[in-house]
């Protein structure tokens, strides 16, 4: 049940923080459509992987998947879906602890614990990067190699 409740959970805060962006109507349940998609992966690997940073990763690079492939489907720019699905997995419990353990003047633990939010961040900002820069890779690869067809053929009529 817990599974389904927090699925339900990051979907529903998607789409309000899609509703506050302003995002299209017509865009509004497939931008919360990715929250649930970041949820479903990191229960799904928790069972087999027991990291939550490598969690967070994982999560990450299916939102930013999903969120490519979507821009690509509808023509749309990628951070209208991707902005949206990272919203459930922001540290922010993590960045309001570290400030409340050193206020406390709890030194150690504020310094664990912000370790820890900053690895989950890197963690978010890497699934970006490495999913983003996967796909215009591959998009240059197959600009070029149409131009180079292109020239082929080209030079074959002349």
């Amino acid at each position: 049940m817990t599974l389904i409740t927090s699925c339900l959970y990051a979907f529903g805060g998607s789409f309000a923080f899609a509703f506050v962006f302003n995002i299209p109507k017509n865009k509004l349940v497939l931008s919360a459509i990715g929250g649930l998609l970041g949820q479903l992966t990191y229960i799904i690997f928790q069972t087999i992987i027991s990291n939550d940073v490598a969690l967070y990763f994982l999560a990450t690079i299916a939102i930013s998947l999903y969120a490519e492939i979507l821009a690509r489907v509808t023509k749309s720019p990628t951070t209208l879906f991707l902005a949206v699905a990272l919203i459930p997995l922001v540290p922010g419990g993590g960045v309001y602890y570290t400030m409340v353990y050193l206020l406390q003047e709890n030194i150690e633990l504020g310094v664990t614990t912000g370790l820890h939010t900053l690895g989950i961040s890197g963690a978010l900002a890497m699934g970006i990067i490495l999913v983003s820069s996967s796909f215009n890779l591959i998009r240059k690869v197959m600009i070029h190699n149409k131009r180079k067809k292109k020239a082929v053929a080209i030079s074959y009529k002349e």
